[in-house]
């Protein structure tokens, strides 16, 4: 099975605009990652209420993928990452924050190069996802990566990581019995490994 990632007008749209039925926006919280605000919105049915938002730059997620084998189970790399939110180490992708006015594509680069070590010689596009829409503008633009190359990683204080080769069969055995458990991790392998694979 295969499909085509949605067209550039299909993405959700980013930026500081009014919302369709937003009435009023209080700003209550700016961060180095996020900030709140606290918005009034005209609903569907005419009502008004305040709405809490989470705004966030968006950010793109890359699943690097080491080899293509004829048997159609290719390895594939995962970090495992410590995660203060998790209460510890969390199976995941490749992934980060865009910087203002980048590329997807150039941000899931630089993250496979900073958090996995390796360079890509072709990026794929996959899908964008949002969040968790319910008080969260984040969008995360998810990515396969093929044709690696070993570099040299360039984490952050902040990033505990160890980077682990991993059947696909494998990964998805591991999303099946509950070890993994990142959302946008579970969205681009499932994807890659449906829509790609048709596994």
């Amino acid at each position: 099975m295969s499909a085509e990632p949605p067209s550039e007008s299909q993405l959700p749209r980013r930026g500081d605009v009014a919302r369709p039925g937003q009435l009023a926006s209080r700003r209550v919280y700016t961060g180095r990652v996020v900030s709140l605000d606290v918005d009034t919105v005209r609903f569907p049915d005419g009502s008004t209420g305040e709405m809490e938002m989470i705004h966030h730059p968006g950010a793109a997620a890359v699943l690097p993928v080491l080899s293509m084998p004829a048997d159609g189970d290719p390895q594939v790399l995962l970090i495992h990452q410590y995660r203060y939110a998790a209460d510890g180490p969390v199976w995941e992708v490749p992934a980060g924050r865009l910087d203002p006015g980048e590329d997807p594509a150039d941000c899931a680069r630089r993250e496979l190069l900073e958090e996995a070590g390796v360079t890509a010689g072709r990026v794929e596009r996959l899908t964008t996802i949002y969040t968790t829409p319910g008080f969260t503008d984040e969008t995360i633009h998810l990515f396969a990566a093929f044709d690696l190359e070993a570099g040299a990683h360039q984490r952050e204080p902040d990033e505990f990581i160890d980077v682990v080769a991993l059947p696909l069969s494998r990964v998805l055995g591991m999303i099946r019995d509950g070890e993994i458990v990142d959302g946008k991790t579970l969205a681009t392998v499932l994807f890659f490994a449906g829509f790609r694979l048709g596994m």
